[in-house]
């Protein structure tokens, strides 16, 4: 029995990163981060630096995550740190104010489009369960 819930429970740990990885790679996509930012700082020439960038970062993040690694570094290294990721969530900010006409499409898409209202409630709805999940379940642990 441990041996078939071991492996149930890496096809759903695999599963679920495939999901979130796709769903983060579609969101920058749709919201063309990475191409606005290169045409902003006029260096599209070093397009595939950013693109790096990003994949390594997500990689080495998620690896360290799942290690629960520790930095012993001093506590100035917080500073650039912090500046980066303010800078990131900025930068998904305001593309995402930029795109913000997707809900409309997708729920048009997806015949829904006089109840938009809903397609949107399920997504608030599934954010705060998700959330809820995660606090409740593996931070008071």
């Amino acid at each position: 029995m441990t041996i078939l819930s071991n492996i149930i429970l890496m096809i759903v740990g695999l599963s679920g990163g495939l999901v979130v990885g796709s769903g983060f790679v579609a969101f920058l996509a749709v919201l063309g981060i990475i191409p606005r930012l290169t045409q902003l700082t006029k260096t599209y020439r070093l397009i595939h630096v950013y693109e790096w960038a990003i994949i390594l970062g997500a990689v080495i993040v998620g690896w360290m995550s799942l290690r629960n690694t520790e930095l012993f570094q001093s506590e100035l290294w917080l500073i650039p740190i912090g500046l980066l990721c303010g800078v990131f969530i900025g930068m998904l900010a305001a593309a995402l104010t930029e795109v913000l006409n997707v809900f409309p499409i997708l729920a048009k898409r997806i015949g829904f489009g006089e109840k938009i209202i809903i397609l949107l409630m399920a997504i608030v709805l599934g954010k705060i369960v998700g959330s809820l999940f995660h606090w409740i379940y593996f931070v008071n642990q």
